[in-house]
């Protein structure tokens, strides 16, 4: 008997009408989200910066999509049967789709679409999208499309989010073209991404404003300023401190669990990070409650292990507090390590998120106690992002991850071969359990597999996590509709002028 996820577009239907019911009032306009980071992909399947996703996510759609709750809904497509042994995920494709240059959706773009993301198009020598490789063939046939894997895969519904795109664009990087509720307008450097209301989205109410502008700002407080002079009604991500210099009569304040995750990356396969003793050290230096309270006046949940608990079940609440402050251990293990007068290393963070600097100087304070000397070096989003991260050219530094609300899209990234590892990171253990989760089908299972991941990567010290920041919005009072969702999206497909 196969497994069979029933489509969810009776519901979605309701709740799409009562939206619509809740009072258009002012259909129309333009609404302004203030940003820090400079896009710089619109490729739907290569794109990297969680920045960018949130403004593709109103432009492009997958088969199945996510919403503010962290639920995983039928999307382009209408539901999904998976095979007993998880091999083979058959999804029937949603009719009267049509694209933003007005073509219709087919089964054939989505076939393009998953091949394409998968790596199996002529001329692909590997998948855009490292989660789907397993895929060895993608069919269409009577209005289906038939995924077949090179071996069994229960965790693979959630990579379906993956962009539906139009099999005859030549470069979707320079014409996105997607299914979403806002098509792509225009791009100025330094200045703004604007999209436009699409007029054919399958969703006949929504969207009910004309026009979404993305403007960039040089960092938090120009935004903030902005923000209060009115030429910016979202603003995503802010600190406590600044929220709290917001006229309460103007602005709505919106606070949640991000699921994110600040990291405190150590890098290693660098001297001295390369030695666990090091690491051991630097977790027992910090003071995780000391640094929320002061990049984000207490307004983050404190981590030891790489999962935030907004993942529920699969995150392991025994791992909480392991390493408590003790400058005492700390001092010990780095001269254990051969250390005792501690080392220079250096903290490389982006410039334009303030959070991740504001870090990166309490981190310096406290880790001069245990004699390790921090330079901080501040470098804009690009450069993070080619050197750090890609190249993993760096000592230290520090970040927010972001994934898809599911546990695999979490961890999976600290397995040794995988792209997104920029740690470093390796353990046998771990790149066998991660390749064992795929294959089990017991829920029960596959949560105490996640739970040994969290356990290996807290007993390596893999690096020092932080906390997951809470997400605080401004959003002007003059608009509503706006939902905060537990990954990194700025949905704008509700929002509405009061």
């Amino acid at each position: 008997m196969k497994k069979r996820i029933v489509a969810l577009f009776l519901a979605l239907t309701c709740l799409f009408g009562m939206s619509a019911c809740t009072g258009n009032q002012s259909a129309g306009g333009t609404v302004t989200v203030g940003i820090t980071q400079e896009p710089s992909v619109f490729d739907p399947h290569t794109v990297v910066a969680a920045g960018d996703k949130e403004i593709l996510f109103n432009v492009f759609e997958g088969l199945y999509k996510f919403d503010s709750e962290g639920n995983l809904n039928p999307c382009l497509a209408t539901d999904v049967e998976i095979s007993d042994d998880s091999k083979v995920y058959t999804f029937t494709i949603r009719e009267g789709v049509k694209f933003h240059d007005g073509s219709d959706m087919t089964a054939e773009d989505v076939v393009y679409s998953l091949k394409r993301a998968a790596g199996l198009l002529d001329g692909q020598d590997a998948a855009l999208v490292p989660e789907l490789d397993s895929i060895t063939s993608v069919e269409a046939a009577d209005g289906k499309v038939v995924v077949t894997l090179d071996a069994p895969n229960s965790e693979l519904l959630s990579y379906f989010t993956v962009a539906v795109i139009p099999d005859d664009v030549a470069d979707i990087n320079a014409t996105p073209i997607g299914t979403g509720p806002f098509k792509f307008d225009s791009y100025t450097i330094g200045q703004d991404v604007t999209l436009v209301k699409n007029d054919n989205y399958w969703i006949p109410e929504l969207p009910y404003i004309d026009k979404a502008v993305f403007k960039i700002t040089a960092d938090m407080d120009a935004g903030l300023i902005e923000l209060q002079n009115g030429t910016i009604d979202i603003y995503p991500y802010l600190t406590s401190d600044r929220a709290d210099q917001l006229d309460p009569a103007a602005f709505n304040v919106l606070r949640k669990g991000s699921n994110m995750v600040q990291i405190f990356a150590l890098n290693n396969s660098v001297e001295p990070l390369n030695d666990k003793r090091v690491r051991e050290a630097i977790c027992y230096a910090i003071n995780r409650d000391d640094i929320i309270s002061v990049t984000m006046d207490g307004a983050g949940e404190p981590l030891t292990t790489a999962m935030s608990p907004a993942m529920g079940k699969y995150y392991d609440t025994s791992l909480d507090g392991t390493y408590t402050q003790d400058i005492n251990k700390a001092k010990s293990l780095l001269a254990e390590a051969g250390y005792a007068n501690g080392f220079n290393m250096t903290i490389t963070v982006p410039s334009n998120y303030l959070v991740h600097v504001n870090t990166a100087v309490e981190l310096k304070s406290e880790l001069a106690a245990v004699g390790i000397n921090c330079t901080i070096n501040q470098v804009d989003w690009a450069t993070w992002l080619s050197d750090t991260y890609t190249g993993r050219n760096y000592e230290s530094t520090v970040i927010a991850l972001t994934s898809n609300y599911a546990p695999y899209d979490v961890l999976n990234r600290y397995q040794t071969e995988e792209s997104g590892n920029f740690i470093n990171y390796s353990n046998a253990r771990v790149d066998e359990i991660m390749a064992q989760i795929p294959l089990e089908t017991d829920e029960d299972v596959k949560t105490e597999l996640y739970h040994e991941v969290l356990h290996i990567l807290l007993e390596d010290a893999a690096s020092c996590y932080i906390q997951d920041p809470s997400n605080i919005v401004a959003v002007s009072t003059k608009i509503s509709g706006y939902d905060i969702y537990p990954m990194y999206v700025q949905d704008l497909s509700r929002v509405q002028f009061n």
